[in-house]
C-alpha cells in the first residue's frame, strides 16, 4: 500500500510541536555550518546526543554520515 502523504502531513507533520522540532533542527544544522563542521551538500547529518532536537547545545550535538545516524534509534 503507498503512503498517504497528505494524511501524513495533516496528522503528524503540520502539528506545531513537529514544526518547532523541525526548526530546532534546522537551527542545529545552521549552528555547525557557522562552525565549519558541515557544509550544504557533504551528506552527513547532525545528531542529537540525548535525542531532544530542541537542545541545540554544542555539547550535545555531533556529526555523524546519514547511515550511522540514521540506524541509531
Amino acid at each position: 500500500m503507498p503512503r498517504d502523504y497528505k494524511k501524513e502531513y495533516a496528522t503528524y507533520h503540520s502539528r506545531p510541536e513537529q514544526k518547532a522540532n523541525r526548526a530546532a533542527r534546522g537551527r542545529s544544522r545552521y549552528k555547525l555550518e557557522q562552525s565549519g563542521r558541515v557544509k550544504k551538500g557533504d551528506g552527513k547529518d547532525v545528531h542529537h546526543k540525548d535525542s531532544n532536537p530542541k537542545n541545540t547545545a554544542s555539547k550535545n550535538l555531533r556529526v555523524l554520515s546519514k547511515s550511522a545516524n540514521r540506524s541509531k534509534k
